[in-house]
């Protein structure tokens, strides 16, 4: 373990609050420079993890499940017991061999050309809702745009009744940001004899969004039809199925994965280019650059803070020292912004190339399934905003969700440039 300098030491990438007022920008850059994989103390019962933060560390651990494992707990810092965990197991929470079960059945609903199927719904959603927000002149990006697109064109790839797009991002608010005051679970809803610590992210809304899916799993299953649900309970490959718990809980990875990292994507993606309207005068010019734009649309929101996995034997990175059962966590916010892999990282730049950003993950065996359908929806929400020759400006405070996990945006009031 590195002993830290006083100026190290205050380091806090934990604390949610501090999350909420900004992107915590210079901690990363000084532990890139000074300390790249940082011993990070936690308050008990935790007991600390190593902080990644250099673009090719995040890449090196995502690659090497034999030695950081993914089965131990990925998406909270928080340490859970092995009994809990395994009645939250899931995709992102697996290893070899069940992860690859589980991503063998279900990948091939998630290929280009699975995904280009719905790109005209997906369009005439995003057409829908530029059309009657910007018919107010003044309206919430986030309320209006970004939440409502992903949300609706999951639940109609689903098979999802539409009216119940509310209750869900109630429900995935509830489960991502459990430290927002605003998004706090009831506690009180759960049933008896359900504990916290046995759900995903210790929220009660994970129960419910379970068993939301849980129950239009069982009409498929009686009644299939062609959507993603039917395909989900009835897919089979080499004779390979999901169970029915493995169905609810990819139901809810879906949920959740699906809607908050491309609304919270889309927003700072916009934010970007108000701030930088040359950027978005360059994309109008020079269409040809939007798949750059993508990227760069990505690299700059890293939806995702991190992602965390557990060292299964003793190792050593960049000379520090980490145990077997250590916590070793991937920030993806700072690896997407080191000076030694992207020229000046703090410029949004849509013509950047390369751009080998970590918005989907570090590669390896958990790169984000959703990849192409998030890609295909920043592509038409942007064609459409293009099309209309929408330029939007801020017209308020931006309010951030008050997460360590997710870059999330809860508000973000616009005007459309006169």
């Amino acid at each position: 373990m590195s002993i830290p300098t006083e100026e190290l030491s205050r380091v806090d990438l934990v604390t949610p609050e501090l999350w909420e007022e900004r992107v915590l920008h210079d901690e990363f850059a000084l532990l890139r420079r000074e300390d790249p994989v940082h011993w990070h103390e936690e308050l008990a019962p935790n007991h600390g993890f190593w902080a990644i933060t250099k673009h090719e560390d995040v890449v090196a651990v995502s690659k090497n499940p034999q030695v950081f494992s993914s089965g131990e707990g990925l998406t909270m810092l928080e340490e859970v017991e092995p009994e809990s965990l395994e009645k939250r197991r899931s995709l992102i929470d697996s290893d070899a061999p069940l992860h690859q079960h589980l991503r063998r059945v279900v990948s091939p609903l998630f290929t280009p050309k699975a995904i280009t199927a719905h790109e005209a719904f997906a369009r005439a959603t995003a057409a829908g809702l530029l059309d009657t927000a910007t018919a107010r002149s003044e309206f919430d990006w986030v309320l209006d745009v970004a939440e409502p697109l992903p949300i609706t064109v999951l639940l109609n790839i689903l098979g999802v009744p539409p009216e119940d797009a509310d209750r869900l991002i109630t429900l995935s608010n509830q489960m991502i940001a459990i430290d927002d005051p605003d998004y706090a679970p009831d506690y009180d809803s759960l049933p008896p004899g359900v504990d916290p610590k046995d759900l995903p992210f210790g929220s009660p809304a994970s129960y419910h969004v379970f068993e939301y899916g849980r129950q239009i799993g069982e009409e498929r299953r009686v009644h299939p039809t062609e959507d993603l649900v039917s395909r989900l309970i009835h897919s089979e490959v080499d004779g390979d199925r999901l169970t029915p718990l493995e169905y609810c809980n990819m139901f809810q990875i879906l949920i959740l994965a699906g809607n908050e990292t491309t609304r919270t994507t889309l927003t700072h993606g916009m934010k970007a280019f108000i701030d930088n309207p040359d950027q978005l005068a360059l994309l109008k010019a020079q269409p040809e650059l939007m798949s750059k734009a993508i990227e760069e649309i990505l690299r700059w929101a890293t939806p995702v803070l991190y992602m965390r996995r557990t060292a299964i034997e003793d190792t050593v990175l960049r000379g520090a020292e980490i145990a077997k059962g250590d916590k070793v966590v991937m920030w993806y916010m700072s690896a997407n912004y080191d000076e030694d892999v992207f020229d000046n990282p703090h410029t949004f730049d849509i013509a950047r190339d390369p751009n080998p950003h970590l918005g989907f993950g570090g590669g390896g065996p958990h790169f984000c399934l959703g990849a192409w359908l998030a890609r295909l929806q920043i592509r038409v929400l942007l064609e459409e905003l293009l099309r209309r020759d929408l330029q939007l400006e801020s017209n308020g405070p931006v309010r951030r969700v008050r997460s360590n996990f997710v870059n999330g945006v809860k508000s973000m009031p616009v005007r459309v440039a006169r």
